[in-house]
C-alpha cells in the first residue's frame, strides 16, 4: 500500500499583542498636556467674527468640510450680515449661495428658521445658553457647544465630531460609539475649563496624525499612551 502523505503542521497563530495601559483617568491629563504643546495654535477652524457668523457656519458645516464652509461664508455674510437680514432672505437665493456645502435645502430651512426665531425672540442677538440655543431650528447640542465654547467662552460640553469620536476610542478615553455618551465620558475625564480646547486638540491631531485610514503612529506624540498604537 502506498504510504500516506505526511500531515502538514500548521504553526500556531500568534496572539495579537495587547498593550497594557493605565486607566484613562491617569493618562488623560498627560494626553492633554502633550497635545497642547504639539498644537499651540489649535482653535475653531470655522472663520467667524461674532456668534451669529459662527452659528451660521456651524449649521453649514454639517456633512461638509470647514474649508468649503469658509469659502462660502464671506459672500454669505456680506449679503446677510445679521439674523434680521437672513430672516428676510429668499429661499432660492440662499440655496444658491450655500449649494456647494451640500444638503442645501435642509440647511436653508434651518438658517431661515433659526434667524427668524433669533430676530423675533432675542432681538437679533444669538442667545448664550444651551437651553435657548437647542430650541433654535437646526441647532443641536453639538452646534450649541461650538457656539458657546468659541463665541461666548463658555465650556458647557465637548464637541464630538468624527475626529473626536475616533480618537476618543483609539486612545481608550471612551468605549462608546454614541457621540452623547462619548461626550459624557470626556467630561468626566477632563475639568470643565478644558472642554472646548480638548475638542480643538483632538481634531487637530486627527487631521494631522491620527487619520481614519492610516494613523501615523510613528509620529504620534501620545503613542506610548495609546492602547491602539502600532509602535
Amino acid at each position: 500500500m502506498p504510504k500516506s502523505a505526511p500531515r502538514k503542521t500548521v504553526p500556531p497563530k500568534k496572539k495579537a499583542r495587547v498593550r497594557r495601559m493605565a486607566p484613562a483617568a491617569e493618562r488623560a491629563p498627560e494626553i492633554f498636556r502633550r497635545l497642547t504643546v504639539e498644537y499651540p495654535d489649535a482653535k475653531c477652524a470655522l472663520d467667524h467674527r461674532n456668534p451669529y457668523e459662527l452659528l451660521v457656519a456651524t449649521i453649514l458645516s454639517a456633512q461638509c468640510t470647514d474649508k468649503r464652509v469658509n469659502m462660502v461664508t464671506p459672500a454669505l455674510f456680506a449679503r446677510y450680515p445679521n439674523a434680521e437680514t437672513m430672516a428676510g432672505a429668499k429661499p432660492e437665493e440662499l440655496e444658491e449661495m450655500i449649494k456647494s456645502t451640500g444638503f442645501f435645502r435642509n440647511k436653508t430651512k434651518s438658517l431661515l428658521g433659526m434667524s427668524a426665531k433669533v430676530t423675533e425672540a432675542y432681538q437679533g442677538e444669538i442667545p448664550a445658553t444651551m437651553e435657548q440655543l437647542v430650541q433654535l431650528p437646526g441647532v443641536g447640542r453639538k452646534t450649541a457647544n461650538v457656539v458657546l465654547g468659541n463665541a461666548f467662552g463658555r465650556d458647557e460640553g465637548v464637541v464630538v465630531d468624527t475626529h473626536v469620536s475616533r480618537l476618543s476610542q483609539r486612545l481608550g478615553l471612551s468605549r462608546e460609539t454614541d457621540p452623547v455618551k462619548i461626550e459624557q465620558d470626556l467630561m468626566r475625564l477632563y475639568p470643565k475649563s478644558q472642554w472646548t480646547m480638548l475638542s480643538h486638540l483632538l481634531i487637530s491631531h486627527g487631521r494631522t496624525i491620527c487619520e481614519a485610514r492610516r494613523p501615523l503612529c510613528e509620529k504620534c506624540v501620545v503613542s506610548d499612551l495609546c492602547p491602539s498604537s502600532r509602535v
